[in-house]
């Protein structure tokens, strides 16, 4: 008899995936709440996105490049799906005896468009640096070094994520969102997401060794 406990690769491979998708969306939806880390005022969202690019190291060591740009694509079609629906949610009238909680529900889950295309650009933009550069890595270190493809990859692709998303989302949304002023905001945000990068390390050599086993 089998032992229930005996979890194949398939299994596991299929795990991240749904992890993956479940990170994005999490960092989507819960990315308007604003949390003060030290000094820098942040999203949420800030802890679920090292978490997506340790993810895709971890797939693209074990499965390759190929295998992980198929998972970006079907999480960018997810995240469509799940923008487009919420909008209808919101446009549809709501029940009378329930109408007294739509003001709510339309404040909660009520996100400008241009937010939504900046977090899409950034994230495939990203997302497809980063398994770029960490198969780069891996040819010039003939598959050895793991934390050096997994810390590269993944401190330049954040930069490019943190960059593309505040230009496209608040350039001149307001007279104060000039170029010098998001870059004020961007700096010290960035910092952020490369010390949770640099945490990671350990995490994806414990990922890969789990997925190979």
């Amino acid at each position: 008899m089998k032992n229930i406990f005996n979890i194949t690769q398939d299994n596991k491979i299929l795990f991240l995936q749904i992890l993956f998708v479940t990170v994005m969306l999490l960092a989507n939806i819960l990315g308007i709440k604003i949390v003060n880390i030290g000094p820098v005022s942040t999203s949420v969202g800030i802890w679920l996105v090292p978490i997506s690019f340790l993810i895709t190291d971890i797939l693209a060591e074990v499965k390759g490049k190929k295998f992980v740009s198929s998972l970006i694509w079907s999480t960018v079609l997810i995240l469509i799906f799940s923008f487009l629906f919420i909008k209808l949610s919101i446009i549809a009238e709501p029940a009378d005896r329930f109408s007294q909680t739509n003001g709510a529900f339309t404040t909660i889950f009520s996100s400008s468009s241009r937010i939504f295309i900046a977090s899409i650009i950034a994230f495939i933009l990203s997302q497809f640096h980063d398994i770029w550069a960490f198969e780069f890595w891996k040819r010039k270190t003939h598959g050895h070094w793991l934390w050096l493809r997994n810390n590269f990859s993944t401190i330049v692709s954040q930069f490019i994520d943190t960059v593309i998303f505040m230009f496209i989302a608040f350039y001149h949304m307001t007279p104060q969102f000039t170029a010098a002023f998001i870059w004020e905001l961007i700096v010290p945000y960035y910092i952020l997401k490369v010390i949770l990068a640099l945490i990671d390390t350990p995490f994806c050599y414990a990922g890969v060794k789990w997925l190979k086993k």
